[in-house]
């Protein structure tokens, strides 16, 4: 029993196989990631424990849980089952965003330098330019496919997002971290695009793991939160003490539905990525489509990525164009998000991002090819 007397969940064995059992392939350990052991009587997982305030011994606070905003069990199944898939410690967040300003906060000082991607997320390189510098950090970008010139910068902090969101493009992690380490660098990697399934930064020298599970990790496009994950106990010892200061928690209910949503994760993933395949042959043979991009198209990605996403990414002549697209399309949903069961896209220059006018971020879900290349061509127009 755990803190609060729920079922805790399995320890696994070696670091790979959820209810303790190593070696499990990922179907099977998507299933059973963070599950209590089995007991007579008990449900499969326990259902959402939603508490602010838990019973205390009169003596006072005695190692049981104690309070929502530091303790739940829900929340601990959750982050047994992404450290088993991620390879590390898992800290969750109330949002992705949460998750890697609390990172960058608890790591980086007045003094500091990081490095940032370019062509990331443009919200993390506001962030920086606004809070971070007006701390004293050094804010420096480069693209994500480099050069990276470590040893002239000297950075407290390197942050990869690979595959980039939304350009797709992708580094060496092995390489990078190699880098960092010399420097003493700490290499922290966005896995939002890849999930722990399609990518182990962890495994492949990273320090640190940091990631939207709005996104692909539960695909049912109804929660938002994020996590880190880390191998070094005392770093997620401090995330988890900036967590309760800041109150930036992840809610029981949308841990509960995250876990059961993981369950999922290495079927959606197949079909998404079976999906971007046929779509991406079907996109390359339109004329009015350019800059076409996904990570199965990259000979990097698809060296160091174990699955590839349901990303795409192409140019249309630009905004009116791609707004005629979205108005056109019916099963592809004209929204800002990415990994989902439902299909989407959107325009991204609208948003903010440093892009041209008419580059469209499309998410493949899970609908029937053929389907989805039928409302691609109307939407291009027909022909």
């Amino acid at each position: 029993m755990d803190r609060s007397g729920q079922p805790e969940p399995a320890a696994p064995a070696g670091g790979s196989g959820g209810a303790g059992a190593a070696g499990w392939r990922d179907a099977t350990r998507v299933v059973h990631a963070g599950e209590p052991a089995a007991t007579p009587g008990a449900p499969f997982r326990a259902g959402p424990v939603l508490a602010a305030p838990y019973h205390l011994a009169a003596e006072g606070p005695d190692g049981a849980d104690a309070y929502g905003r530091t303790d739940n069990p829900t929340v601990r199944a959750l982050e047994a089952a992404i450290g088993e898939l991620e390879g590390g410690e898992a800290v969750a967040f109330a949002s992705g965003m949460a998750a890697i300003t609390g990172l960058l906060l608890a790591t980086l000082t007045a003094g500091d330098t990081v490095l940032l991607p370019s062509d990331g997320y443009f919200k993390v390189r506001e962030f920086a330019g606004t809070v971070l510098a007006n701390r004293g950090v050094t804010v420096h970008t480069v693209p994500t496919s480099g050069p990276y010139e470590l040893a002239e910068l000297a950075p407290r902090l390197v942050l990869l997002e690979t595959p980039a969101n939304p350009g797709l493009a992708v580094c060496d992690i092995a390489e990078v971290a190699a880098a960092s380490r010399d420097l003493g660098a700490v290499l922290a990697v966005d896995n939002t695009t890849a999930t722990p399934l399609g990518q182990r930064p962890l495994a492949l020298g990273a320090d640190v793991v940091v990631a939207s599970g709005t996104k692909a990790l539960t695909g049912h496009s109804d929660l938002v939160l994020g996590y880190v994950a880390t191998a070094d106990p005392r770093l997620a010892g401090r995330l988890r003490d900036w967590r309760a200061m800041t109150g930036a928690i992840c809610g029981p209910f949308e841990a509960w539905l995250a876990h059961r949503s993981l369950a999922t994760l290495e079927l959606r993933l197949a079909r998404q990525e079976a999906n971007a395949a046929a779509v991406v042959e079907f996109l390359a043979g339109r004329p009015e489509v350019t800059g076409l991009r996904w990570p199965g198209l990259d000979p990097l990605a698809r060296r160091q990525l174990t699955r590839l996403p349901g990303l795409v990414t192409f140019e249309l002549a630009g905004e009116a164009a791609a707004t005629a697209f979205l108005r056109a399309t019916k099963l592809v949903a004209n929204a800002t998000s990415f990994g989902g069961l439902h299909s989407s896209a959107d325009r991204r220059a609208q948003f903010g991002d440093p892009v041209p006018a008419g580059l469209i971020r499309l998410s493949v879900g899970c609908e029937d090819p053929a389907d989805l290349i039928d409302d691609l061509r109307a939407g291009l127009g027909g022909g």
